[in-house]
């Protein structure tokens, strides 16, 4: 039979035999499942990484409207599929007239470097290791508040803008970023036009934080950090108007919200 059991089981759950799984998640919600070794698991049709210890993640992005299907499929071939319910959240807008329009639509030269430095960024994110770094939960990089969140949209002049891909937490220049959980840098860079000093943090099974707008850069591409080292500090680098950390995470190309990551303890 199949036996899956959930490191992080949300709130309503339904379980039959020795199967435990959500009845829904919510948008931007990293899940971390483990089914019996030796299983196979899809989502909606994708292959997932299964470890060796039968650790499995997947996620419901920013505007996924679900049902999510998870399919699992033991050693003796049998398998069970899941319908996963994605619960919507309302996602603020603020409205921003009388921006400069390059800002708005930066010129060809501009826009090709931005299109440049941003494939390389997410390059990166598709890397899928077997580390399970993520298996011993997260903390948070920075203390400070949250000053903008996951999500938001702004429209700037009428045209909308990309939602928030991550959170911001103010802190001064020069504060020290920890790795919220151990990995491997898969990027480093003190210049991007948008983002300023970045690095991208790979935790394993496809599975990264990204910092951006760093006042300094403490580690290089290859490295392996562990959970609370100091990697960077902040800053307001790139196109920032004021000092603080922007901490992103994605699952692949997904963007999740920091926020609802398993094991990270409420902010202080």
């Amino acid at each position: 039979m199949l036996a899956l059991l959930l490191v992080l089981l949300p709130a309503l759950t339904v379980a039959a035999a020795s199967i435990a799984m959500p009845r829904r998640i919510t948008q931007g919600e990293l899940v971390i499942a483990r089914v019996t070794p030796g299983s196979t698991a899809q989502l909606d049709g994708i292959p997932l990484r299964v470890g060796g210890d039968g650790s499995v993640v997947f996620a419901a992005g920013r505007d996924s409207v679900g049902p999510l299907l998870l399919t699992v499929r033991d050693a003796h071939s049998e398998s069970r599929t899941f319908r996963i319910a994605v619960t919507p959240r309302d996602w603020p807008l603020e409205r921003i007239d009388g921006v400069p329009a390059k800002t708005v639509k930066p010129p060809p030269s501009i826009a090709r470097r931005i299109a440049r430095e941003q494939a390389q960024v997410g390059a990166a994110r598709k890397r899928d290791d077997a580390r399970e770094d993520f298996l011993r939960g997260f903390i948070w990089p920075v203390n400070g508040r949250i000053s903008g969140r996951f999500g938001r949209q702004r429209i700037y002049n009428g045209a909308p803008g990309a939602p928030h891909s991550g959170m911001d937490l103010a802190v001064p220049t020069g504060t020290p970023v920890r790795a919220p959980a151990a990995g491997v840098v898969t990027f480093a860079s003190a210049s991007l036009f948008l983002t300023g000093g970045t690095v991208v943090l790979d935790h394993g099974f496809g599975l990264s934080s990204n910092f951006l707008h760093l006042s300094r850069i403490d580690v290089r591409v290859g490295q392996r950090v562990a959970q609370g080292q100091v990697i960077a500090r902040s800053g307001m680098t790139g196109r920032a108007t004021g000092p603080h950390l922007h901490w992103g995470f994605n699952w692949f190309d997904t963007r999740l919200d920091p926020l609802l990551l398993p094991g990270l303890a409420p902010p202080r």
